[in-house]
């Protein structure tokens, strides 16, 4: 019914900048919180940013005053700014939506992740 689908990742080194971007598609009536999620290797996913329709943000105290995340609600995606990007920012980075579908159920939806590798 919907999906997500992000881009943006790849290597820089310790410093530099990423953004990631995420589009949501499918049967979509309203997107309530979109959001980005990480997991290192041998870690658990954890939080980075998330954003709800009403235009407040939410961050992990460890990107905070680093990583913006922004909303196109017109075109259902999702951005987030990386800057002063570090080596333990290092993992594959999720996308995640609360998505009220034109059947009006809500899904929460994620995206299969893109790699972000950071080098010192």
């Amino acid at each position: 019914q919907v999906q997500l689908v992000e881009s943006g990742g790849g290597s820089v080194q310790a410093g530099g900048s990423l953004r990631l971007s995420c589009a949501a598609s499918g049967s979509i009536f309203r997107i309530n919180v979109m959001g980005w999620y990480r997991q290192a290797p041998g870690k658990q996913r954890e939080l980075v940013a998330t954003s709800t329709s009403g235009g407040s943000s939410n961050y992990a105290d460890s990107v905070k005053g680093r990583f913006t995340i922004s909303r196109d609600n017109a075109k259902n995606t999702v951005y987030l700014q990386m800057n002063s990007l570090k080596p333990e920012d290092t993992a594959v980075y999720y996308c995640n939506a609360e998505i009220v579908a034109t059947s009006r159920t809500t899904i929460l939806s994620w995206g299969k992740g893109t790699l972000v590798t950071v080098s010192s």
